[in-house]
């Protein structure tokens, strides 16, 4: 997070509280990125206020640029901005939407998650991070180096923001519950997984100095038990990441981190291991 030289702030005037910005100035205040605030609408001229904003920012410190924007949509403007302006992160005030439209339509946070190539922060509260629990999510059952890479990414960001926030970083990992049916032994009993997951843990602890009673190994769908961790910790940030890559599997199943993005209580920031944030770029590329 300390390499993040400059922040997309996306800015709503329908709610000009800011809590997308409250966050932006948090984090700006310790890397010294330079926050670029967009508001993204056809209609209207917002350039007065975004003025307004910008020489008040300027005169608290900050390094500042604004924008007005529009490309078809919330999600593909912010995208298009994002890769424009080189930022290293989008923080986003997420408003939950209608369930009965969610249930037709999928709603523009998950089309940002799914396809933005960069870190996302969607803030959800305004609750203070300092002195706060930071959560991250990590499935130590998969080894393999996409995951092994999205791991580093969540674990270092976790810190980092527990840093900057004076708080305590906790992580979190899911193991399936058993199966009688399935061709593993290792599978067919609670014990024999949760110990298999506890060996694994071991040497991710070790590598990224964990303590015991910072980690959670909990049995169940990572959908369910991260939310209950998050709210049982009283989580202000929770960090998860996705795998997940474009195409009809991923906007059939969804993923983990759209689904529970309504669930938590507390702030989200969702990463990407570098395979896909360079298939999303040349994605956005080709438009």
């Amino acid at each position: 997070m300390q390499a993040i030289r400059s922040i997309l702030v996306v800015m709503d005037p329908q709610h000009p509280e800011g809590l997308a910005l409250k966050r932006a100035k948090l984090i700006a205040g310790v890397t010294q990125s330079r926050l670029h605030l967009l508001v993204s609408d056809k209609k209207g001229d917002h350039g007065a206020w975004l003025n307004d904003l910008s020489s008040s920012l300027g005169e608290e410190g900050y390094a500042v640029s604004t924008q007005q924007a529009w490309h078809d949509n919330l999600h593909q403007t912010i995208i298009a901005v994002q890769q424009a302006e080189g930022c290293g992160l989008v923080i986003k005030q997420h408003l939950p939407d209608n369930p009965l439209k969610k249930a037709i339509l999928t709603p523009e946070d998950w089309k940002l998650l799914r396809y933005c190539p960069g870190p996302v922060l969607m803030v959800k509260t305004d609750r203070p991070w300092t002195g706060g629990t930071i959560l991250a999510a990590v499935d130590v059952g998969n080894a393999d180096d996409e995951h092994r890479t999205l791991h580093a990414g969540i674990i270092s960001h976790g810190y980092d923001i527990a840093g900057l926030a004076k708080g305590t970083l906790h992580v979190i990992t899911a193991h399936p519950t058993p199966m009688l049916s399935a061709a593993d032994p290792t599978f067919q009993l609670k014990e024999t997984i949760e110990a298999r997951y506890r060996e694994q843990c071991r040497s991710f602890q070790a590598e990224y100095d964990i303590h015991d009673d910072r980690l959670h190994v909990i049995e169940g769908p990572a959908d369910v038990v991260i939310p209950h961790m998050a709210h049982q910790l009283s989580a202000v940030v929770t960090v998860i990441g996705t795998v997940a890559r474009t195409g009809l599997s991923g906007a059939l199943i969804g993923n983990t981190a759209e689904v529970i993005l309504d669930a938590l209580e507390s702030d989200v920031l969702v990463l990407k291991p570098d395979e896909v944030i360079a298939h999303l770029e040349e994605l956005v590329a080709q438009r």
